[in-house]
């Protein structure tokens, strides 16, 4: 299998597994299709979720950890998904959501396990551009909580892409670098105001 899928956290998993065994998140959930769901719904496939907070001048990408996503599977495929944050007091249920960003990463995977390398998949959310994209880097062994993207790379934007952008496709980071560094807004300057 060329996708080495970490472990998530333990605390993490069971943030979520509480929240799903909880009527009230999940009745209260903005998840109609959780809601409805006839069969037990599981947690699965977790991907730690880094936020791109800036492109240095020398074009590296500067990241952090942010919490784990996990894919709500409902028979034979993802209704929903749920993210555990990292609070001061370890790991916390986040939320549940649906829409297109749950097909979307379900089908970018589906297309990774066709890719020969192996990669650790990851999720990288580009705030500034509204913008997600499964990231799959290269060193699978690497730890989930650090790293950033090598040129090496491959970044498979999610549907909706920004405009200019395809959703879907494998772009190597070095390919994708510049795109991002003429619209991602430069970092404040320390000491200057906005």
């Amino acid at each position: 299998m060329p996708l080495h899928v970490p472990s998530a956290p333990a605390p993490a998993l069971r943030s979520v597994l509480t929240a799903l065994g909880s009527p009230t998140a999940v009745s209260e959930a903005p998840t109609p299709s959780l809601r409805a769901a006839q069969q037990p719904a599981g947690p699965e496939l977790p991907l730690p979720v880094h936020v791109l907070d800036k492109i240095t001048p020398q074009g590296a990408l500067s990241t952090r950890l942010t919490g784990w996503r996990f894919l709500i599977r409902c028979g034979d495929h993802a209704v929903a998904a749920a993210e555990s944050r990292l609070t001061p007091d370890g790991w916390a249920f986040s939320h549940f959501f649906e829409g297109p960003y749950v097909a979307s990463t379900e089908r970018a995977l589906r297309q990774a396990e066709s890719v020969t390398q192996p990669y650790q998949p990851r999720l990288l959310s580009v705030p500034s551009l509204y913008m997600f994209t499964l990231w799959l880097h290269g060193d699978f062994a690497a730890d989930t909580a650090s790293g950033h993207p090598a040129a090496g790379d491959l970044l498979v934007p999610l549907a909706p892409a920004p405009p200019g952008i395809a959703a879907h496709r494998p772009h190597a980071v070095a390919e994708l670098l510049p795109v991002l560094t003429h619209r991602v807004p430069p970092a404040p300057l320390l000491g200057s105001s906005a």
